[in-house]
């Protein structure tokens, strides 16, 4: 299968960042137009009476319960924070 006329190899190649020989852009155009065929060929499957999905599988949350407990204590925060000052964690200035 040859690549569609209107499939422009330079400009995906640009896009991708790719510096192609000559071989190269035959190759993979001729590979890429086979692929697009392909995907026009799954557009002729009638799927009027299917429910789009987005997963194959039904995802459930599987997170825990939103309980709220108690949590660290300052000291228990602060044990291995390299530098703190007035019960906060103390780094250094990144913007100036």
């Amino acid at each position: 299968m040859s690549a569609p006329q209107e499939l422009n190899i330079d400009y995906v190649a640009q896009l991708a960042r790719l510096a192609l020989t000559p071989e190269e852009k035959a190759k993979f155009a001729a590979q890429l137009g086979d692929v697009l065929h392909h995907i026009e060929r799954l557009a002729e499957v009638d799927v009027s009476g299917i429910e789009a999905t987005a997963h194959a599988f039904p995802v459930e949350n599987v997170w825990d319960a939103d309980v709220p407990r108690a949590g660290l204590s300052v000291a228990d925060a602060l044990r291995n924070a390299p530098t703190q000052r007035e019960n906060m964690i103390s780094v250094p200035k990144v913007v100036e």
